[in-house]
């Protein structure tokens, strides 16, 4: 299936390090989270990319067109030259298209529409955030429930405390992780039925609400490992992780 990434934010939560690196291109360990995200889909098959590019698109073409495989694969040095023992994306394809700096990220898939032809399902995801989740299983569980998109539900990673209250009366805390709620963790699966309910210029969260009201999506509720990159506390994390040695989203196989 072919994986659209949307890569034209700005990361304005990540102020002061995407002001000079476009958020795709901020580095978790030694690749940028554009890169684990897109090696994440290659481990379940899909390498087929389209990068629905805006602000920061000239940074990321020219981290493709210098890519450095001896970074994060071994190689042997032989009489001055390289000889690579491995590589990331030799059988990768991946479209970059401008879709605008300040467009919606509906407006960004329906942009690529024509790059989607004859492809009866696709994938597509924000650029910011790695999971462990078996995407293969998810995708069988999409293709039995006969809809037309899917999103999977996470538990919210930030740590504000949900409050519930009755007019001025506070009558119970917790944690939002602990308060039975779920957000949109992207990692979508659509097929071409979306385009029924996106126009141009629509909001990305009204397409999906139309759908949800028709009963067109399917929700992966996932309790596993997913984190965003929204924050320098969230990059930090991310950083830890992979120094760890154990990545979560890296040890998926087929």
């Amino acid at each position: 299936m072919k994986v659209v990434l949307f890569c034209g934010g700005e990361g304005l939560r990540l102020r002061g390090y995407s002001e000079a690196v476009p958020k795709p291109m901020v580095p978790v360990g030694n690749r940028p989270i554009l890169w684990h995200v897109m090696k994440y889909y290659a481990l379940f098959g899909h390498t087929d990319f389209i990068l629905c590019l805006g602000h920061g698109a000239r940074e990321i073409k020219r981290f493709f067109l210098d890519y450095e495989e001896g970074e994060s694969n071994d190689f042997l040095l032989r009489s001055g030259e390289k000889v690579m023992l491995g590589s990331d994306l030799d059988d990768w394809t991946v479209r970059f298209v401008d879709t605008g700096r300040r467009t919606d990220i509906g407006e960004r898939l329906y942009r690529v529409r024509s790059l989607l032809d004859g492809e009866d399902t696709f994938l597509v995801n924000y650029a910011d955030c790695v999971t462990d989740l078996d995407h293969l299983s998810y995708e069988r569980a999409f293709e039995a429930s006969g809809r037309a998109g899917a999103m999977t539900l996470v538990r919210p990673s930030q740590t504000y405390h949900v409050v519930e209250v009755v007019g001025d009366e506070p009558l119970g805390i917790q944690p939002m992780s602990e308060a039975g709620l779920w957000v949109n963790g992207g990692f979508f699966i659509f097929t071409q039925r979306i385009f029924d309910y996106l126009e141009r210029d629509m909001d990305w969260s009204n397409a999906l609400g139309l759908m949800m009201a028709d009963g067109e999506m399917y929700g992966n509720q996932f309790d596993g490992f997913w984190m965003p990159m929204d924050t320098m506390k969230e990059k930090l994390r991310l950083d830890e992780i992979f120094e760890a040695g154990d990545v979560p989203w890296l040890s998926n196989s087929r």
